[in-house]
C-alpha cells in the first residue's frame, strides 16, 4: 500500500487525466490496469493516462507492529488496518488473490470473490469426486509490482496444525484476546485443577518481536484482568516463552536481548533458550528438554516463509524462495517486475562483506534484512523508480543505513537500539511508540491512535471477552433449531 500511495501522489495528475476520460476501465479489459500496491499490482500507460491497480485479499492494509496492542487491549482492531479505498481513491481496489503470473505474456491469472463463489456454484452441481478446475480472471499489466509478504513458517510439529494459533493478521490477534479472556472465564468456574492448570498456561513458541510483543502484551493484560475475578491471582497465570536459538530479540543486540530476557523473567515468565516444541498432541505442549505441560493455549510466532505465490510466478528466486531484485528493486533478468518487502531479496549497498577477502574478491554485498523498515523505505524507493520508468527516466538503486530496532515489553516497558544508543524501560517503551505513530499511514489513522492511547491512560483497562463475534450466526441457528444445546440429549 505504501507503494501505491506515493506513486498515487507522484501521478495524480495523470491519473486525474485518466479519471476524468471516462473512469477506470473493467479489470479484464485487454488495455486496463494499473500499477503497485499489493500483494500484486500493475501499471499501465494508455492514451487516457496511467492506471494503477491493486489486487489484495483483503480491502484494507494491516500495520502489523500495532497487533500486540490491539491484543492487548490498548487499539482498537480498525485503528491498526487502513482501507484501501477511502486511502488510494485514485486507484482501483481488487479483492482477490493471484494464483499464477505470465512473465512473457504479462498477464497475471486471479481469483476474486465473484470467480469463489461461480467455483463454489459448479463444484455444487459437479460429479462426487470430481471438482470442477478453479476459474481465474486475466490481468494484463505493464509494470508489475510483487508484494506479498510473508505467511507463516510451520513445521511438522504433531498437533500445531490443530492447536496452534498463528499471529500475523488483525483477525488472529482479537481472536487471541478473546481466546485468553475466555480461558480465565474457564478456570474461574471449575473445581477440576487439571483444567485450571491448563486453562492458566499460555506457551508462546518463538523468541523474535512477535512473539516477545505478543507475550509481553498479553501477559501485561491477564495481570490486570485477573482482579476482576475472585478465585485468580495474577500468581496463578504461568507465560512460557520457547526458544530455540541461546537468545531473545537477537535484532536489539546481545546487550538489550540481555536485558529483555532478565525482565521477561522478573515477572515470572518461564523463558526456556535453546528449547524446541516437539509436539502439542492432546493440548499438552512436550518440549526438547523432556519437560511436558498441558495447555488451552499455544501461540506459533517461530518464524515467516516467503509467500507460495513467488514459486508461481516464473520469475528467478534465491534458495530461500524470495525475487531475486537489483538494487533499484526491479526483479533480476526482467523489464517490468518489481519487488519489496518480505518478498523481495534486496542487495544491502550500504553493507560490507563480511571479510576483506569477499570484497577482494567482488563479492556481492549482503541482502537487506526483511524487517518493516526496510520494507517502508523500499515501497517508497519502488514508487519513485516506477514513477521515473513512467516519465522515461532511469530508477534510482535503493540505499538506506539500518537505524536500529525497537520493541515493547509491555505497558511502559522496552527495549531499543537506535543509532548505537540503547535504551530500556519507559524511554525505550515511549520510542516504540513514537517511531511506529510516525510510520503508520494517513493522519486519520495516526490521530485515531493517538486518542486511544491517551484515552487508555485516564480509564482502566477492557476486559471483555468478545468470542461469540468468530460465529456470529450461532445464536440464530440455535434459534432455528438447525443446533442443539449442549445439555439437550
Amino acid at each position: 500500500m505504501y507503494t501505491a500511495l506515493r506513486l498515487q501522489r507522484r501521478l495524480k495528475h495523470r491519473l486525474r487525466q485518466a479519471a476524468g476520460s471516462g473512469g477506470a476501465p473493467a479489470p479484464d479489459a485487454p488495455d486496463a490496469l494499473g500499477a503497485p500496491g499489493s500483494p500484486v499490482a500493475s501499471s499501465l500507460e494508455s492514451a487516457d493516462g496511467i492506471t494503477i491497480t491493486i489486487l489484495d485479499p483483503d480491502p484494507y492494509m494491516t500495520y502489523q507492529p500495532f497487533l500486540p496492542e490491539a491484543a492487548a487491549g490498548s487499539i482498537s482492531p480498525r485503528h491498526v488496518v487502513v482501507p484501501l479505498r477511502r486511502v488510494l481513491s485514485h486507484c482501483q481496489v481488487i479483492v482477490g488473490e493471484a494464483r499464477t503470473i505470465d512473465p512473457d505474456r504479462r498477464v497475471a491469472h486471479i481469483s476474486t470473490l465473484a470467480t469463489a463463489e461461480a467455483d463454489a456454484a459448479r463444484a455444487a452441481q459437479a460429479a462426487p469426486g470430481r471438482p470442477p478446475e478453479p476459474q481465474t480472471l486475466e490481468l494484463p499489466y505493464t509494470e508489475l509490482v510483487l508484494a506479498p509478504g510473508s505467511v507463516s513458517r510451520t513445521l511438522p510439529v504433531p498437533g500445531l496444525a490443530e492447536h496452534g494459533i498463528g499471529f500475523k493478521t488483525v483477525e488472529e490477534a482479537i481472536g487471541l484476546r478473546n481466546h485468553v479472556l475466555e480461558q480465565l472465564d474457564i478456570a474461574s468456574s471449575t473445581r477440576d485443577p487439571a483444567i485450571r492448570d491448563a486453562a492458566l498456561t499460555f506457551v508462546f513458541v518463538g523468541g523474535g518481536y512477535a512473539g516477545v510483543e505478543a507475550l509481553a502484551e498479553l501477559e501485561d493484560m491477564a495481570r490486570y484482568a485477573c482482579r476482576y475475578y475472585h478465585n485468580i491471582s495474577a500468581d496463578d497465570l504461568r507465560f512460557m516463552l520457547v526458544e530455540a536459538s541461546d537468545r531473545i530479540l537477537p535484532e536489539v543486540g546481545a546487550e538489550m536481548g540481555g536485558y529483555a530476557l532478565r525482565e521477561l523473567r522478573a515477572r515470572n515468565i518461564d523463558v526456556r533458550l535453546e528449547t524446541r516444541l516437539d509436539s502439542c498432541e492432546r493440548r499438552v505442549a512436550v518440549l526438547s528438554d523432556g519437560s511436558r505441560h498441558p495447555t488451552r493455549t499455544l501461540v506459533w510466532t517461530a518464524g515467516v516463509k516467503p509467500h507460495p505465490l513467488l514459486a508461481r510466478t516464473g520469475l528467478p528466486l534465491t534458495a530461500r524462495g524470495k525475487l531475486k531484485c537489483e538494487a533499484t528493486l526491479r526483479v533480476e533478468g526482467t523489464e517490468h517486475a518489481w519487488s519489496a518487502g518480505d518478498a523481495a531479496a534486496v542487495p544491502d549497498l550500504t553493507a560490507t562483506p563480511a571479510s576483506a577477502e569477499a570484497a577482494t574478491a567482488g563479492a556481492e554485498p549482503p541482502l537487506c534484512a526483511p524487517n518493516a523498515q526496510h520494507a517502508v523505505r523500499q515501497a517508497r524507493r519502488l514508487a519513485d523508480n516506477l514513477a521515473a520508468v513512467c516519465e522515461g527516466q532511469d530508477p534510482t538503486p535503493y540505499r538506506h543505513s539500518y537505524a536500529g530496532s525497537v520493541a515493547s515489553l509491555g505497558l511502559h516497558k522496552g527495549v531499543a537500539h537506535v543509532y548505537g544508543r540503547k535504551l530500556k524501560g519507559y524511554p525505550a517503551w515511549f520510542m516504540h511508540r513514537a517511531y511506529h505513530l510516525s510510520r503508520v499511514p494517513t493522519f486519520n489513522r495516526k490521530a485515531r491512535v493517538l486518542a486511544e492511547w491517551v484515552l487508555s491512560g485516564l480509564f482502566k483497562r477492557e476486559i471483555v471477552s468478545l468470542g461469540s463475534l468468530e460465529h456470529p450466526r450461532a445464536e440464530f441457528e440455535l434459534a432455528a433449531g438447525t443446533v442443539r444445546r449442549p445439555d439437550e440429549r
